[in-house]
């Protein structure tokens, strides 16, 4: 089983939308399991708001997530997407340290930059695999391959020695409109440009983490 964690010790990094379009993407690999740690419960709203079945869905402390992340494996969960809270540090080292991969979306602009070190040390110090998502980003005009805001974004986080995916997640209406209604952006809007880099986001991050150990 991979678990990937979308986590951000900053607050508005966009990890619960992230986290709710991602898991319909690898729910169409594997079964899927989808784990809310952020007290807000944003995904638990979404997921009852959902008509279809999968993916399923529950809330875990770090307490729990260790027979959480049992009971899915032994039930034959080949995904577990975990959306992690912001702004504690425990709980977030505790989860990082059962990822396959930790996904950490940066927004481009200064405040996201200087905030996502701290996030940075912590995996470092675990030792656990991550990589930085641009998310959020101006979307691109017809034929631009990247705004100036996040190439100096992916500059800065190159510099500091961390692996950026390629491409970006664009600040784009359909990807909340989407999560109103229970559904992943490819569902509510297939041809459009946010359904096309979520699934290139998917199957960026989706091949690096079966370069990792899966959770045993």
């Amino acid at each position: 089983m991979h678990v990937i964690l979308i986590a951000a010790q900053k607050g508005g990094a966009g990890k619960s939308t992230l986290a709710a379009h991602l898991s319909t993407l690898a729910d169409r690999e594997g079964k899927t399991l989808l784990i809310d740690t952020d007290p807000q419960g944003s995904l638990s709203f979404w997921r009852g708001r959902r008509a279809a079945e999968t993916p399923h869905l529950t809330r875990a402390s770090a307490h729990a997530l260790p027979d959480v992340l049992n009971r899915a494996r032994c039930t034959g969960v080949a995904w577990a997407v975990i959306d992690s809270p912001p702004h504690n540090s425990s709980l977030i080292s505790a989860l990082m340290s059962r990822a396959t991969l930790t996904l950490i979306p940066v927004r481009p602009g200064p405040f996201d930059l200087d905030a996502v070190s701290a996030t940075l040390a912590m995996a470092r110090s675990l030792k656990a695999p991550m990589a930085c998502i641009i998310n959020a980003a101006p979307p691109l005009m017809r034929g631009e391959r990247q705004t100036n805001a996040v190439a100096e974004t992916r500059a800065v986080l190159t510099s500091m020695g961390v692996p950026v995916l390629p491409g970006q997640v664009s600040q784009r209406a359909s990807l909340s409109h989407a999560l109103i209604s229970g559904q992943s952006v490819d569902e509510y809007d297939p041809q459009g440009r946010a359904t096309a880099e979520i699934a290139a986001l998917w199957q960026t991050a989706s091949e690096l983490a079966r370069t990792f150990p899966r959770h045993a």
